[in-house]
């Protein structure tokens, strides 16, 4: 498929004018400035740009983790621009993953309880956690490695187990942070080859990155400075979408 199919999607992220603005007592700082957005359900987006451009900040905000100044977020149908905390983290449970450049792990947990952590906080039986995690670990080829601590792993077994973590309650959406900053090449595209399997089976995913080769295996790529959106293309590529119930 290509990216005229993409356009046929319902839009799982929308943004308009959104802006992010922190205040000291001496500085104002923008981080973000009149972003408008549509990521539809089951793309992979690549958000690009030097440092210090936003791409963080946006994606804090995509996941719930911050607070826009001002503009408008609708999250599947939902604005949620102007939740609390309280109503962020209740919506965050189970609908999104996050993948963080430095894995995240908990050292004093083996890989198992990682993985299984998400799942504490929905009201899921023993057994079913079970089920999850065992599932989740076997998808990205770390079920042998249960047992195991974090610093007992590679940084690319780390950051397998990272996104184990990320997709074991199912989430609608992943949001990915520099996913290979740390890791070497050969780690580095297994992760990636890994993310685009999740995408085909249905994840939408959005990755802040700084490397070329990270953001080929995108649908589209959005570049941002100085905290606005100044260009977005999509791949020349052709790409197979994930069915949807209904369509």
């Amino acid at each position: 498929m290509t990216h005229t199919d993409i356009a046929d999607r319902r839009p799982l992220i929308r943004t308009e004018g959104l802006r992010k603005v922190y205040t000291t007592d001496e500085v104002e700082t923008t981080a973000l400035n009149n972003v408008t957005l549509d990521i539809k359900t089951g793309e992979f987006i690549a958000i690009m740009g030097p440092s210090g451009c936003g791409k963080s900040t946006l994606l804090n905000i995509l996941g719930l983790l911050d607070q826009p100044s001002g503009g408008s977020f609708v999250f599947d149908g939902t604005d949620v621009s102007g939740f609390n905390e309280r109503r962020r983290a209740d919506l965050r449970r189970g609908t999104l993953g996050f993948v963080f450049q430095s894995f995240n792990l908990i050292d004093e947990l083996t890989v198992y309880e990682n993985v299984e952590l998400p799942l504490l906080y929905l009201s899921l039986s023993s057994a079913e956690r079970k089920e999850r995690t065992e599932a989740a670990l076997d998808r990205v080829g770390m079920a042998h490695r249960r047992d195991h601590f974090p610093q007992q792993l590679s940084g690319g077994q780390q950051q397998r187990v990272a996104i184990a973590r990320a997709v074991v309650a199912s989430p609608q959406l992943i949001l990915a942070d520099e996913p290979t900053g740390n890791l070497d090449s050969s780690n580095g595209d297994e992760v990636m080859k890994l993310l685009s399997e999740l995408n085909e089976a249905g994840a939408t995913i959005v990755m802040v990155t700084h490397s070329p080769a990270d953001a080929e295996f995108a649908h589209r790529v959005i570049n941002l400075f100085d905290g606005q959106v100044v260009s977005e293309h999509f791949m020349e590529k052709e790409y197979a979408l994930p069915h949807q119930s209904g369509e």
